[in-house]
């Protein structure tokens, strides 16, 4: 890994300040999410572990954080046209809540292959649905031309300082929660609301040490940190839907020199990760959302002796929405 380079905050997209307004300005819309523990996962991991649970939040995800804080952001005049975005679902949903709640329109370019749990969320919450092709950039050239249909405001899932400023309210919110913690395991994509916990934390104290966790199979921000670069992959393979995108130009700043580390697994550890949150913690979280987890447990964190010292694990479980139709259709056998 490359050494974290030394940057005045003032740089960056968000700050603990704009963190902070955000907390306030969300605070009559979301839900302070509960944080769980539990001794039989203590003593697999051989720490103590503390779950945030995200997966408890407005729609389902974390994402109703920063969704929140950028509708509320906008000015009337901005507002009234709407909002366009692109998402494999929880921002989706996310913005499609946050506009309902100010009364105004979402539209949501929504690839395809998304899970059906997310759509349907996306339409639950009024979101007007437009779908694109799997790739990044259909779906970038579908809400390119919804932006210019419709007039309305962009607003990303990630590279947003709007986004970035209200996934940091995870970390306020957290660390009155479980003032022990040393060490903050966070999933890993678009890098916002890793951004945003690791500018917030690391203002409260920067002793803890934010981990990035993140999937074999897309792993970008793991060659990213390596190469000192952004650095995007041809293609992504991975159960964690939510975990496919890449960094962007704001927030590949923060994740370079505040994020101390990447813990990459495979997508078996994802599945084991969820089952123990499933039959532990007696939670259903997605794949995206139950990494952090698995990176804890990983060969990767266990037999490093640079985490040794890591006793007091906060981990994101970042969202619950899974597609749970197989699980019930093999009770029905």
């Amino acid at each position: 890994m490359e050494p974290n380079h030394t940057k005045s905050s003032d740089s960056y997209a968000a700050d603990i300040s704009s963190i902070r307004e955000a907390q306030v300005r969300i605070k009559p819309f979301v839900q302070q999410t509960p944080v769980l523990t539990s001794d039989t996962l203590d003593s697999i991991a051989g720490r103590k572990l503390y779950f945030k649970c995200e997966c408890f939040q407005k729609g389902g995800a974390f994402k109703f954080r920063g969704a929140c804080n950028a509708i509320f952001s906008l000015d009337d005049d901005q507002a009234t046209k709407g909002v366009v975005t692109h998402s494999s679902g929880n921002h989706a949903a996310a913005l499609s809540l946050a506009a309902k709640l100010r009364g105004i329109p979402a539209y949501i370019v929504i690839p395809k292959d998304a899970p059906k749990c997310k759509v349907a969320n996306v339409k639950r919450y009024g979101g007007h649905v437009i779908f694109s092709e799997p790739s990044m950039q259909s779906r970038e050239d579908t809400a390119n031309k919804v932006l210019q249909d419709t007039g309305a405001v962009l607003v990303p899932s990630s590279n947003d300082g709007r986004i970035i400023s209200g996934q940091g309210t995870i970390s306020l919110e957290f660390l009155e929660q479980a003032s022990e913690i040393d060490t903050l395991i966070v999933p890993i994509s678009g890098g916002g609301m890793i951004s945003g916990v690791a500018l917030a934390t690391k203002a409260i104290n920067p002793a803890i040490r934010i981990l990035a966790a993140e999937p074999m199979g897309a792993n970008d921000a793991f060659q990213s940190k390596s190469n000192g670069r952004i650095t995007k992959l041809s293609e992504v393979n991975t159960i964690a839907d939510g975990l496919r995108a890449f960094l962007g130009d704001l927030t590949w700043p923060i994740v370079r020199d505040l994020v101390d580390d990447v813990i990459v697994v495979d997508d078996k550890e994802i599945i084991q990760a969820m089952k123990l949150c499933y039959e532990i913690l007696k939670i259903a979280v997605e794949p995206s959302g139950a990494i952090g987890l698995a990176a804890a447990l990983s060969d990767g964190f266990q037999k490093n002796p640079v985490y040794s010292e890591c006793n007091h694990i906060g981990i994101v479980l970042s969202g619950g929405n899974v597609d749970l139709g197989v699980l019930w259709n093999s009770f029905d056998k």
